[in-house]
């Protein structure tokens, strides 16, 4: 049976991998921050990004790096309501990254198709806010909070504490009548995580994609691309376009980018080569 993802306005075909554009709305965000962080300059930035080949586009108005600040549901909606009213015009599927229940209420009153949440639904009433929509979602995982997380990450098994926490939250939103094929899984890379555990999740990616939900990665010019590669933030382009192939190749079917033109080159070849 071939497989898709159900997204709101789309059933997205996931037989070849597809790539998510990131719009960050924020002056603090860990690569482009403040890069983006009025709305015409977004939606400028989001335009690029779908000229350049992306899939779908990835809209937030909260950094989550290392000891980011948290936002009010109307702080993060002031950045992000001009953004997706416009994007959503575009007939391309729109994710929004919160973990905000107000945020997701009001995007989901917007048409937006995808909810793309770091806290893996956990807020209380974010289960609900979702389950009442035909959005997809996507489920990651993060030991503890953007401000502590990366102080002293810990796990006796990476790939099994990390595959038992999102099975387990994907369960909870079926019972609570949400499609399986609304459901992705994202494994939460430099979110909880060292250098060490990273590299174990990407080479474990057939482990978490066996019980057959799709799976969403982010690795895009984060911590752990400088760390494999000895590049500063500005300068990992190819390092980030070399581990969106090498998820793919471990079973990712969607990665989520900043760099749109030159991962969706790469996927293209990728996909030609590949036996």
């Amino acid at each position: 049976m071939p497989l898709t993802w159900k997204a709101g306005r789309f059933e997205l075909d996931l037989e070849r991998p597809l790539v998510m554009g990131i719009v960050n709305v924020t002056p603090d965000s860990f690569s482009d921050g403040g890069e983006h962080a009025d709305a015409a300059s977004a939606i400028r930035h989001a335009r690029m990004l779908l000229d350049a080949g992306a899939d779908i586009l990835d809209i937030g108005g909260e950094s989550s790096r290392p000891g980011s600040r948290r936002l009010t549901p109307d702080e993060e909606w002031a950045r992000i309501a001009a953004v997706l009213e416009e994007t959503l015009r575009w007939g391309v599927p729109i994710s929004v990254d919160t973990y905000q229940p107000e945020t997701m209420r009001r995007a989901l009153d917007l048409g937006v198709d995808i909810i793309n949440d770091i806290r893996a639904l956990g807020v209380p009433g974010a289960e609900e806010v979702v389950a009442a929509s035909p959005a997809g979602v996507c489920l990651m995982h993060m030991q503890g909070d953007p401000e502590t997380m990366q102080q002293a990450p810990h796990y006796a098994d990476v790939v099994g504490e990390v595959r038992a926490f999102l099975l387990e939250r994907a369960a909870a939103l079926q019972l609570r009548g949400v499609d399986r094929a609304r459901i992705t899984l994202d494994p939460g890379f430099g979110f909880g995580k060292t250098l060490e555990h990273n590299v174990a999740l990407a080479r474990g990616l057939a482990s978490l994609a066996a019980p057959g939900y799709p799976l969403l990665v982010g690795m895009s010019r984060k911590a752990m691309i400088g760390g494999l590669a000895g590049r500063p933030v500005g300068d990992r382009v190819v390092a980030s376009v070399a581990a969106a192939l090498a998820c793919i190749g471990n079973g990712a079917r969607i990665v989520r980018v900043h760099d749109v033109a030159a991962t969706v080159d790469a996927v293209k070849v990728w996909s030609a080569l590949h036996a």
